[in-house]
């Protein structure tokens, strides 16, 4: 199982830019595609990004297409969310996870495809 842990996270103000970054250790990284979710205060976790095993076809939820750009290093052994012109409703717990059952180029946004997950790192958006 690899561990993660973000960081990056903080208070930005609407329009603004944020990066966080995911770390990983203990087994081959390259194995695992990356997902972002986010979780806001009473509401369900929900999927924002995804990138592939080899860093190819990043996939994007319709809240945050064309704002937020998903990338990896694997020889970092770290996954990253560009977060631009950032905006209230992004404010959330966000949490990096690791899918090691998707295809070479597949992305699975479903949360429980997932089994690594980091200890989530907080987004706060002022208007």
């Amino acid at each position: 199982q690899v561990q993660l842990v973000e960081s990056g996270g903080g208070l930005a103000q609407a329009g603004g830019s944020l990066r966080l970054s995911c770390t990983a250790s203990g087994r081959t990284f390259s194995n695992y595609a990356m997902g972002w979710f986010r979780q806001a205060p009473g509401k369900e976790r929900e999927f924002v990004a995804g990138i592939s095993r080899s860093g190819g076809r990043p996939y994007y939820a319709d809240s945050v297409k064309g704002r937020f750009t998903i990338s990896r290093d694997n020889a970092k052994n770290t996954a990253y969310l560009q977060m631009n012109s950032l905006k209230p409703e992004d404010t959330a717990a966000y949490f990096c996870a690791g899918d090691r059952g998707a295809s070479s180029y597949g992305i699975r946004r479903a949360s429980g495809a997932y089994d690594a997950w980091g200890q989530g790192t907080q987004v706060t958006v002022s208007s």
